[in-house]
């Protein structure tokens, strides 16, 4: 039976900001690389025998810095578009507002049910890896996405940054 573990990248630095980072490349903070070493501490024990991140600088970072930790070799962690983050077109780099409507807010951005199907691919991909302890390191909208679709009980929205919906920087969750 597979494990699957998810872990939303380190602090960046429009996380620290408070802006939408989408699919806009934002570097870890410094306490974001910290997150990321704890991160991989903690999962010493999960032994994890496959990595995938998203394309993104901030995900590579903190799957590369969890992997050096757990003695995963860098070099296998598989870079895959399909857990990038949600794409949020014009509002990249403007001020996040937890009580947003985000869905049909703009034609450029990437809807819910584009976001569910991707994480349906996503999921689908995991299935065929032949790995029994799997990290995906991406984003916190795609991992509510990931979230929602093994457990539509758990909202896609995050309507509050510190409600049940909300995955917090470099925490190792356990899905399945």
């Amino acid at each position: 039976m597979k494990h699957l573990y998810f872990v939303r990248h380190g602090l960046s630095q429009q996380n620290l900001g408070g802006t939408f980072s989408g699919r806009t490349n934002s570097v870890l903070t410094d306490e974001g690389r910290r997150q990321a070493k704890l991160a991989g501490q903690q999962a010493k024990n999960l032994n994890i025998d496959y990595i995938v991140c998203s394309p993104l600088s901030r995900t590579r970072e903190t799957a590369k810095l969890i992997a050096q930790e757990i003695g995963y070799p860098t070099n296998k962690i598989h870079v895959n578009s399909l857990f990038i983050e949600r794409s949020f077109g014009s509002l990249e780099g403007k001020p996040w507002e937890p009580d947003m409507d985000l869905d049909g807010f703009s034609d450029d951005m990437e809807t819910f049910d584009e976001v569910l199907e991707r994480a349906k691919q996503a999921l689908e991909f995991l299935q065929t890896i032949k790995a029994n302890n799997i990290l995906v390191v991406s984003h916190g909208a795609f991992g509510r996405a990931l979230r929602h679709y093994l457990d539509p009980d758990f909202p896609f929205e995050n309507k509050v940054a510190n409600d049940r919906t909300a995955l917090p920087n470099a925490q190792i969750i356990c899905w399945i």
